[in-house]
């Protein structure tokens, strides 16, 4: 069983930047690929970015491809987002995954574990 929790959401006008942090617990994080996804009101669940449970490997959705990278430290059970040059439309509830693969898949059933969720409001 794993725990994720993520924490960094809130309010930023467009431009601006945010950091993302999903916590986990429980079974070993390093042996996880991870994700982010997000859910903008009224729209299905999208993949945003995924990294391999060493950290070698990364994959964005074009829609962030430059503006966002996501990163993991193995030793502190802990995944980021950094997410910069925000617009209005990133504006969503992102949530943390865990798959427990080495690979990055972009479809969110594939994935074991899943986070709460964090509100990011981009304002224009």
């Amino acid at each position: 069983q794993v725990r994720l929790v993520e924490s960094g959401g809130g309010l930023v006008q467009a431009g601006g930047s945010l950091r993302l942090s999903c916590a986990a617990s429980g079974r070993t994080f390093s042996s996880y690929a991870m994700g982010w996804f997000r859910q903008a009101p009224g729209k299905e669940r999208e993949f945003v970015a995924g990294i391999s449970w060493s950290g070698g490997n990364t994959y964005y959705a074009d829609s962030v491809k430059g503006r966002f990278t996501i990163s993991r430290d193995n030793a502190k059970n802990t995944v980021y987002l950094q997410m910069n040059s925000l617009k209005p439309e990133d504006t969503a509830v992102y949530y943390c995954a865990a798959d427990w693969t080495d690979t990055i898949v972009v479809v969110d059933h594939a994935y074991d574990y899943w986070g709460q969720g964090i509100q990011v409001t981009v304002s224009s």
